[in-house]
C-alpha cells in the first residue's frame, strides 16, 4: 500500500523553478579544475540544445499529428454509427445541438458556469469511478497485471481515499463554480460565439491542437513553479502525498493549485481562440480523461501511456509536463529516459502488460 512520499522524495530537494543554467559555482569549479590539470565538466551550449530542440518539436508534433488522425477517425465512425441508429440526414451533430439548446435554452452564462461544471463533474466521476472500483475492489484480477507500481493500493486504503474525495468534490465547487463564473466573464469580454450554431469539425481539430499546445506550455511551468523551494511544501506538497497515485487524485490538491495548474493552463487555448462552449466541453473532456489516465496507476492497452507522470510521482524531480516535449527541451526528463519506465512509454498495441514485455533487468545475486 502506498504510504506516503518516497525515499527518494525525502532526500532530493524540490526543484527550484528555474530553468537549466549555469551557475556561478560551476563556472568556478571548472577553472580551479582547469588549472589542476583535470578535465572541466563540459557545461551545456547552444549547439547541445538544438538536437534536444529539434527533438521536442519532432515530438510534438508526432503527439498531435496521432491525436488528430485518431480522434478524426473516432468523430467520422461514430458519426455515422449514430446517424444509422437515429435515421438522420444532414448534419447530425449540430441537430442534435439544437435539440439540446432548445431544451437548456440559450443562457450562455447557464451554459458556461453551470453547465460545464455539471458536465466536468460527470465526466470525471464516472471515469473516475470505474479506476475507483478496481483499486477498491481488486476485481477482476487480471487488471493488476497492468499496474505500473506491483502491490501498491490492493486494495486502496479507504480512510486516504474518503480524503481524496472529500478535496475532490471541494475543489469541484466550492473553487471550481467561481471559477467557472471568472472564466465565462473573461470569455464576455473575449466575445462570445453565437451558441446556436456549431463550427466546423475541421476548424474544431485546429483548435483542439491548439489547446494541446497551450496547455503543455501552462502545465509545465506552473507545474515547475510548483516544485519550487518556496512554494512545494505549503501548496504542491498535498498532491504528492500519493507516491503511487490513484486516478481520482488527479486533482487532490490544494486549492490554489487546482486553481493555477488544473483549471488556468486548459482554459487558456480555449480564450485566446474565443472557443465555441461545445468545444471547451469537448476539449475539458480530453483533458480530464488525460489526467485520470495518467494519475490511474495502471498501463491499460490500447491507452496513451501513463508512465511518465507516474514516473514524475515516484521520483518526485521528473516528467513535469503533460506531452513530455518541454520535459525533453529542458532536460527535466533526463532520468527517467534511462530507465525501463521510458521503454514502456508507449502505447500498447496487445494485451500484453507493459512490465513483461518491457521486463526489470533481473538483480544480480551476491
Amino acid at each position: 500500500m502506498d504510504s506516503g512520499p518516497s525515499d527518494l522524495e525525502r532526500e532530493l530537494p524540490p526543484d527550484d523553478g528555474q530553468l537549466p543554467n549555469i551557475l556561478p559555482d560551476d563556472a568556478e569549479r571548472t577553472s580551479n579544475a582547469g588549472s589542476r590539470g583535470i578535465k572541466p565538466r563540459p557545461q551545456p551550449t547552444i549547439e547541445s540544445q538544438n538536437p534536444r530542440l529539434l527533438s521536442s518539436l519532432y515530438s510534438f508534433l508526432v503527439i498531435v499529428s496521432f491525436f488528430l488522425v485518431g480522434f478524426a477517425a473516432f468523430r467520422n465512425t461514430l458519426t455515422w454509427h449514430l446517424q444509422r441508429f437515429w435515421g438522420a440526414s444532414g448534419d447530425f451533430w449540430q441537430s442534435q445541438w439544437d435539440r439540446f439548446i432548445d431544451f437548456t435554452g440559450d443562457d450562455p452564462a447557464r451554459l458556461w458556469v453551470l453547465s460545464t461544471t455539471i458536465f466536468t463533474m460527470a465526466v470525471y466521476w464516472v471515469f473516475g469511478g470505474i479506476y475507483t472500483l478496481f483499486d477498491v475492489t481488486c476485481r477482476p484480477a487480471i487488471i493488476r497485471r497492468y499496474k505500473m507500481q506491483p502491490g501498491t493500493n490492493e486494495p486502496v486504503d479507504r480512510r486516504r481515499l474518503a480524503k481524496v474525495i472529500a478535496t475532490v468534490l471541494m475543489n469541484q465547487t466550492v473553487v471550481g463554480i467561481p471559477m467557472a463564473y471568472c472564466m465565462y466573464q473573461a470569455m464576455r469580454f473575449r466575445g462570445l460565439n453565437d451558441l446556436r450554431e456549431l463550427p466546423t469539425f475541421h476548424w474544431v481539430l485546429a483548435e483542439l491542437s491548439f489547446c494541446i499546445f497551450i496547455e503543455e506550455i501552462g502545465f509545465y511551468y506552473a507545474h515547475r513553479l510548483l516544485h519550487s523551494r518556496r512554494i512545494y511544501r505549503y501548496i504542491h506538497k498535498q498532491h504528492h502525498e500519493w507516491t503511487a497515485p490513484i486516478a481520482i487524485t488527479a486533482i487532490y490538491c490544494h486549492p490554489v493549485e487546482h486553481v493555477f495548474s488544473n483549471l488556468v493552463p486548459p482554459f487558456l487555448g480555449i480564450f485566446m481562440l474565443g472557443s465555441h462552449v461545445a468545444v471547451a466541453w469537448l476539449w475539458f473532456t480530453l483533458v480530464i480523461l488525460s489526467t485520470l489516465n495518467a494519475h490511474s496507476g495502471y498501463h491499460l492497452p490500447f491507452f496513451p501511456s501513463p508512465e511518465a507522470h507516474d514516473f514524475h510521482h515516484l521520483k518526485f524531480n521528473q516528467c513535469f509536463g503533460v506531452l513530455g516535449v518541454l520535459d525533453r527541451l529542458h532536460g527535466t526528463d533526463a532520468l527517467f529516459r534511462t530507465t525501463k519506465a521510458y521503454a514502456r512509454h508507449i502505447m500498447m498495441l496487445s494485451f500484453i502488460p507493459a512490465r513483461e514485455a518491457f521486463p526489470e533487468p533481473a538483480k544480480k545475486a551476491f
